[in-house]
């Protein structure tokens, strides 16, 4: 569980200090959020967990393109959650109402497991709205052997330099980063949120580029497939030695490569 919980951590504390933001009051929270670059709208949506800032390795390069959208999902980071509303499904319709707020119809979007699940949502909520998109480290429910995973988040069991790591990326204390690290033990009892099936799937009308680790601890390659079954326009990448979020480290440089160029439209 620690590789999931501290996925990108180093790499945003060491990034440099981006545009600080702004907050918008919505659905009973204070959503944080960050707009940097111009041009056509690009959607960033963070891993659980984590905060807009795990895509701070990839903002030079993306922003030279894309005018970036990049919140803080509810609870996470400088967002808020004060009544304890913790469902993917939640989060897609804070980021409808934050697009609402910034005039933005239709948008290209990339997001990483619960940021992935939420584009997901919004993708077969609203299909219209979404003209591509990239979903990393997705399934389409939570396997017995993942729940298993889950179950075990014990935050008091991580060492300080973890907890470290997270104060300096989540806004409001260590109230804050227990809660968070209680909605993902919670999520091994979790039923009716991270589930996609066929017939639901194949309403997404996006562009969509699943990309994969072949060594993610939740959620199979199979499922992965069964994604890219699903959805009429679909492009399937599973990275080798690959974990949930396999868009870090040694593989950074080609995910950004490769997403540019999908989202620009060069893949056929």
């Amino acid at each position: 569980m620690t590789v999931l919980l501290t996925l990108g951590l180093a790499a945003a504390a060491a990034a440099g200090e981006q545009e600080t933001g702004q907050s918008l009051e919505v659905n009973g929270i204070d959503l944080h959020y960050r707009v940097i670059g111009e041009g056509e709208p690009l959607l960033l949506l963070h891993s659980g967990t984590q905060t807009g800032r795990m895509f701070d390795p990839f903002v030079e390069a993306f922003s030279a393109n894309y005018r970036l959208i990049i919140p803080d999902l509810r609870g996470h980071g400088g967002s808020t959650n004060p009544e304890g509303i913790w469902t993917t499904r939640q989060f897609a319709d804070d980021v409808f109402a934050l697009l609402d707020h910034l005039e933005i119809d239709r948008i290209k979007a990339i997001g990483a497991s619960a940021g992935a699940m939420t584009l997901l949502h919004m993708a077969t909520q609203q299909p219209g709205r979404v003209e591509a998109l990239i979903v990393i480290g997705a399934g389409t429910y939570l396997p017995v052997s993942c729940r298993e995973v889950l179950a075990g988040t014990d935050g008091e069991a991580f060492p300080d330099a973890v907890w470290e790591r997270y104060r300096s990326i989540h806004h409001y204390g260590d109230d804050q980063i227990r809660s968070l690290f209680d909605w993902v033990a919670s999520l091994a009892e979790s039923y009716d949120d991270m589930t996609f099936t066929p017939a639901r799937l194949a309403t997404v009308s996006a562009r969509t580029l699943i990309v994969h680790g072949d060594r993610d601890y939740c959620f199979p390659a199979s499922m992965a497939w069964d994604i890219y079954a699903a959805i009429p326009e679909a492009y399937l990448w599973v990275i080798p030695n690959g974990g949930h979020v396999p868009i870090d480290g040694p593989h950074a440089e080609a995910f950004s490569a490769a997403a540019l160029d999908f989202l620009a439209g060069m893949w056929e």
